[in-house]
């Protein structure tokens, strides 16, 4: 790691996407002392800024903006940040450690930090192309959906994952009907049990929300001024508007031409290192490897666009001070008043450990070896926080225990501590 924080002192840094993750970047470079030329190149004509909000707040209030901005405005230029925006980078050369951009420019870097991101999947099926079709990923994308949910419009999401409830979440609060269209038999299905996820249908149902599952929409016909969607089981389902949320791509061609090492993202090592040792990837885009797991995961969240790109960026910052990014994975979904929160690693294929609460609701657990990996639940945020260090710890847990309503998740933990110290 020498070698390349020398070649950033000399010949600078440069990072190309402006999301969370690429602002964060150049925050932490800073403010952890890294003093060389420092450039930020983004395709968007904004300021960096967070995603989550695009399918929560910013959908309910025509009125008002609540997208929340990485820095302040000043930051960038205050911080001597050369912010290069509605820019993207076309070609890394890296032989000549150069980096071409789509206005014809190239620029020289010492060291290059990819935060691409990705980009929702495309439904590609006849009629998926109609301008009434829409996905969302970037502040103009919520700004455009906003501006058309309306009262009686009837929406139709495909796809009932985070994006998805969301979307549908917002929409019935905005007096709209909602339908949702998923290929799995129960919502949220990659990344929760499924009874967690008929948790949230049902909560989604009382709201008004109806659901069509394990079915696939075949293609839209335009009719009297509305879509119609065929779906694989026969239905047609007429709409005013479509949000496709069916997943994302990473955006790593620049990165796939040049020979890096990709397999659904930019494979790093624990580092955030590429398999150049002159070029990083973080945020999204980025597939780590993750000592706690021992593997390397890819992971669409706030945390892990934040706290990995500020750990990449404090070691290319202080010599001498590497250390891994190794952190607990931790998601959330607001949707109607309830709080999802998800610590962990699900695994599809392993049982859910279920814990019944006084109010009747659920958390939901999953042991590996008998090692808490993963835990989740609805409106229990301060009753799972302790579970981050259940599974930090990969100390021995047993099934009882985390059934017990009576063993709170903190007594485990102080339990496990007592255990350490003796």
């Amino acid at each position: 790691m020498t070698c390349v924080q020398e070649a950033a002192q000399q010949d600078g840094l440069v990072v190309v996407g402006a999301g969370q993750a690429g602002g964060r970047t150049v925050e932490a470079l800073r403010l952890n002392g890294y003093s060389g030329q420092l450039t930020l190149i983004g395709e968007e004509p904004e300021l960096p800024y967070e995603r989550p909000s695009l399918s929560k707040e910013m959908l309910l209030d025509d009125s008002q903006e609540t997208v929340t901005w990485v820095h302040d405005p000043g930051f960038l230029k205050n911080w001597s940040v050369n912010f290069e925006s509605g820019i993207s980078a076309t070609r890394i050369d890296r032989a000549a450690h150069r980096l071409e951009l789509s206005d014809g420019r190239s620029l020289s870097y010492g060291g290059l930090i990819l935060a691409t991101g990705r980009r929702p999947r495309r439904l590609t099926i006849p009629g998926g192309d109609d301008r009434r079709c829409l996905y969302l990923r970037s502040l103009e994308d919520s700004r455009i959906l906003r501006g058309r949910l309306q009262p009686g419009l009837r929406l139709l999401v495909i796809g009932a994952g985070f994006i998805g409830l969301e979307v549908a979440s917002a929409a019935i609060r905005r007096g709209c009907a909602v339908t949702v269209v998923e290929f799995a038999d129960a919502p949220i299905a990659r990344v929760a049990p499924r009874a967690l996820g008929e948790n949230l249908c049902k909560e989604h149902r009382a709201h008004g929300v109806q659901f069509r599952f394990a079915t696939q929409i075949t293609s839209f016909i335009s009719a009297d001024g509305a879509l119609l969607a065929k779906t694989s089981d026969g239905q047609t389902l007429p709409a005013d508007l479509v949000v496709i949320g069916i997943g994302a791509e990473p955006n790593c061609e620049i990165a796939d031409e040049a020979g890096l090492t990709v397999a659904n993202g930019i494979v790093t090592d624990s580092f955030g290192a590429s398999s150049d040792p002159y070029i990083f990837a973080v945020g999204d885009v980025a597939v780590h490897f993750n000592t706690i797991f021992g593997r390397h995961i890819s992971l669409e969240s706030w945390q892990n666009a934040q706290n990995g790109a500020i750990a990449v960026a404090r070691n290319l910052a202080q010599v001498g001070l590497m250390a891994p990014y190794a952190e607990v994975p931790w998601f959330w979904s607001d949707q109607y008043d309830r709080n999802l929160q998800i610590f962990g690693l699900f695994n599809p294929k392993a049982e859910a450990i279920v814990r019944t609460r006084a109010d009747g609701s659920c958390l939901y657990f999953q042991t590996e070896g008998g090692r808490l990996v993963f835990a989740a639940g609805v409106g229990a945020a301060r009753d799972l926080r302790p579970a981050k260090d259940l599974i930090l710890a990969q100390a021995p847990v047993s099934a009882a225990a985390l059934t017990d309503p009576s063993i709170s998740l903190s007594a485990l933990v102080r339990e496990l501590k007592a255990k350490q110290t003796v």
